[in-house]
């Protein structure tokens, strides 16, 4: 398959510059979590995208922490 499944399944301690990256998505995430919440009565579709908000940054910090490296599993979707 040509991914590197050593690289993308193995802990990889963050760098300063990932920290910083981390910090800012969670930041940004916040706000929009918060508008969110205000805007979007309580039920299914709030929780819903409180989740996939949640889903999202995870999957952000992810592409973050394998630094482009996850592009070749991608190719083989």
């Amino acid at each position: 398959m040509g991914v590197d499944f050593d690289h993308v399944f193995s802990y990889h301690a963050p760098t300063e510059e990932q920290i910083t990256k981390y910090g800012s998505l969670r930041t940004q995430a916040k706000v929009l979590a918060q508008l969110i919440e205000r805007l979007v009565l309580p039920g299914a579709d709030c929780s819903a995208a409180m989740r996939l908000l949640r889903e999202c940054i995870m999957t952000a910090n992810a592409g973050i922490a394998l630094d482009g490296r996850i592009n070749k599993l991608d190719q083989n979707i």
